[in-house]
């Protein structure tokens, strides 16, 4: 099978076109309409520096349930004991730089480019995408990012300059994700890191629909 080649348009060929390791399609724009228009279709971009754009919908979808969120004994001892401040939507460009940063084994630079920082930052202007994060200190040293459409939230990234801190940080905001009616958090591709806080395969079909609800 070929893959599609898009220009500027939002669109999308149909997620069942895509390769076995889930590549979908190359090129088009970051352009705010495109991006939504991929979250809400079960579309992430996922590229290097120096690439076009490429699109990705594997099947299965790592996912985390919000009321299957794991909280090991050693997690609820840092929950307990306050060390680290939670917050919301204060450092969102701290936050994707922070994650842009981040070594990653296997990968030869990052993925969160200046484009891509650009248009997260567009969609967190316009309320799509969100922070959260563990400050010490006064001092942001962990924290996540993604987008919130709906009743599903799509996690792109996250870092930890303190031990347990980009735990703390996405165990408070998934609890409070519960508490607003969110039904499925998007983990993307699988991670060992996620599945000890409750993340798992769901057929691709099955994640098409959880994300229309």
């Amino acid at each position: 099978m070929n893959l599609r080649i898009l220009d500027d348009t939002a669109w999308f060929p149909p997620v069942e076109e895509a390769l076995d390791d889930g590549l979908l399609a190359v090129g088009g724009s970051l352009s705010v309409e495109m991006l939504l228009l991929a979250y809400r279709s079960g579309i992430f971009p996922w590229y290097n520096e120096g690439e076009p754009p490429l699109w990705w919908s594997p099947d299965p979808r790592f996912v985390l349930f919000p009321g299957e969120l794991k909280v090991s004994k050693s997690m609820r001892q840092v929950l307990k004991a306050n060390r680290f401040d939670f917050r919301v939507n204060t450092a969102f460009g701290q936050v994707i730089r922070n994650c842009g940063a981040v070594y990653r084994e296997g990968q030869d630079g990052t993925w969160i480019t200046n484009d891509i920082i650009e248009a997260y930052t567009r969609l967190h202007g316009l309320g799509y995408a969100h922070s959260a994060e563990a400050w010490l200190d006064g001092k942001l040293v962990g924290g996540l990012y993604g987008i919130r459409l709906g009743h599903s939230f799509f996690g792109e990234s996250m870092f930890a300059h303190e031990s347990n801190a980009s735990k703390f940080a996405f165990i408070n905001w998934v609890q409070l994700l519960q508490a607003d009616g969110v039904k499925i958090i998007d983990c993307q591709v699988y991670t060992p890191h996620l599945e000890s806080l409750g993340a798992r395969m769901i057929n691709r079909a099955d994640f098409l629909e959880a994300i229309q609800m």
